[in-house]
């Protein structure tokens, strides 16, 4: 699988699947959230509104995934995860490095064969860029190795909105 790392805008790249740092209500939010809500135009916020009325009642569990069509974006789908908040007492790192593996489990699932990740959980949840770049990334190559390569997904994107992230990042993707 190959796996980078960039600076860019999230709802800008031409993948299969864009993946959103999403709260559990899935009603949108700020950050990388609200870009992608904007982005993606109402009907995103139509068929969360349509997944809480269905399968997910009590909202999206921190480190579970599920996806959506992408409407308006370049990105047929967006996965939405709920990183772990550190402020709020989530300092479990698997629970983090569970939202990189089932963003990309579902992946799997909507036939996905490249992914863009945000740096989940970085930023307003307190995670430090380093952690959640080494997380990220180990969890990724792991989920690669144990799917045979992939299953499917063969590449993979952090897309950073700034250096401090990129940097975290790149340190752990290593040399291009």
């Amino acid at each position: 699988m190959e796996v980078t790392a960039e600076l860019g805008d999230i709802t800008l790249v031409e993948v299969d699947a864009i993946v959103n740092a999403a709260n559990s209500s899935l009603v949108g939010g700020g950050g990388v959230d609200g870009a992608i809500h904007r982005a993606a135009g109402p009907r995103l916020l139509d068929a969360c509104r349509e997944l809480r009325a269905s399968t997910l009642p009590h909202g999206l569990p921190v480190g579970d995934a599920v996806a959506t069509p992408g409407f308006h974006l370049p990105a047929r789908w967006v996965i939405h995860t709920v990183g772990p908040n550190r402020h709020a007492g989530e300092t479990d790192p698997e629970l983090l490095a569970s939202c990189f593996r089932r963003s990309l489990d579902v992946a799997s699932d909507v036939h996905a064969r490249s992914v863009a990740f945000p740096a989940v959980s970085a930023g307003v949840y307190g995670w430090s860029a380093d952690d959640v770049a080494r997380i990220a990334v180990a969890t990724v190559r792991a989920w690669s190795a144990a799917t045979h390569d992939g299953a499917g997904v063969n590449r993979v994107r952090f897309v950073l909105f700034n250096e401090s992230l990129l940097s975290a990042f790149r340190r752990e993707v290593g040399p291009d």
